[in-house]
């Protein structure tokens, strides 16, 4: 059985590579049943939570992703979030891998904000302010480089020390990145706006975003969370990567909806009808447009099998 950890895993999966397979997950006949979801009590701090996401594809592979998110962990110096994916054969039903959980999370979360921009962002968006100083933010700087001729970066954290902490990370791989403490002014000119945050209350307003402008968000994964406010989703054109998810759990759709800022009817799309062509994704040089991700099973089967095939692929070629 093949063991890949944190590097191994990040090795393994490319980003070009890894976009386009979940663009190819996407497409197929991936089976996919409602995560599991709970809260977990930890005395004194924040709640945890715990998720289990089962996805599998009909006599090809069966994979499920163990994850847990302590948002108190910062205080440890630990990552928010850790966790197992475990791939098993589709036919036979073996295991054949052990993929570090968070590093496949954190990338295909990255690669899935990515795929979503290659249909909403616009082809000559440069501009890229993160939100978020967390594992994440360097990996959506190379994911939305990878799709779109990003040349400047801005990144904004609550703490200005850990944002100028990425910028110079990103500044060692090459992108011309700088902190960020003017947030409404950094997002009137940004072109992509990518949120990667455990907010929960709106930090992105509406009123902030030009033109063209593409909205990312990522972080707030439960109903109680938020990064962007009321007048932004009604000002958008509202792309979700799964309906069952967005209505299920993403703050930022469900609280205006409860409001009546928005209806179901202003979801124009999931990635399902993107990939597909079912939507095309932006009309408008001047259309706003807002992606909201919660995660879905899919997209990490996608990577854990890619990690699997990239590793595995030279001993098929010598077997051959």
């Amino acid at each position: 059985m093949l063991v890949l950890h944190e590097t191994e895993t990040a090795k393994a999966l490319e980003w070009a590579e890894l976009i386009d397979a979940i663009e190819r997950m996407f497409r197929s006949h991936c089976v996919m049943p409602v995560r599991h979801h709970h809260d977990v009590a930890v005395p004194g701090e924040a709640d945890a939570t715990l998720l289990l996401m089962p996805a599998w594809v009909p006599g090809d592979y069966i994979g499920v992703k163990l994850v847990s998110v302590f948002p108190d962990n910062h205080r440890r110096g630990l990552p928010a979030i850790h966790g197992s994916y475990i791939l098993s054969s589709g036919q036979t039903g073996k295991m054949l891998a052990v993929i570090d959980g968070g590093e496949l999370t954190a990338r295909r979360t990255a690669a899935t904000s990515a795929l979503a921009a290659r249909y909403l962002a616009r082809g000559d968006a440069s501009h890229l302010l993160v939100l978020g100083t967390g594992r994440l933010s360097l990996n959506l700087m190379q994911a939305h480089a990878t799709v779109r001729p990003i040349t400047r970066i801005s990144v904004w954290g609550r703490n200005p020390a850990n944002a100028e902490k990425s910028a110079e990370e990103a500044r060692a791989l090459g992108f011309d990145a700088v902190a960020c403490t003017d947030l409404e002014g950094t997002a009137r000119k940004a072109d992509i706006i990518s949120c990667a945050t455990l907010s929960s209350a709106p930090l992105i307003h509406g009123a902030w975003l030009k033109p063209g402008a593409h909205l990312d968000l990522i972080g707030a994964f439960k109903p109680s969370m938020r990064e962007s406010d009321d007048e932004a989703v009604r000002r958008a054109t509202i792309v979700v990567d799964t309906r069952a998810g967005a209505l299920s759990e993403a703050g930022d759709i469900l609280q205006p909806l409860k409001a009546g800022v928005i209806s179901e009817a202003d979801i124009k799309a999931d990635l399902f009808d993107l990939v597909a062509g079912r939507h095309k994704g932006r009309s408008q040089e001047g259309e706003i447009t807002l992606f909201k991700s919660v995660g879905a099973a899919l997209e990490d089967l996608a990577g854990a099998i890619l990690a699997y095939e990239t590793v595995m692929e030279p001993f098929a070629r010598q077997e051959t």
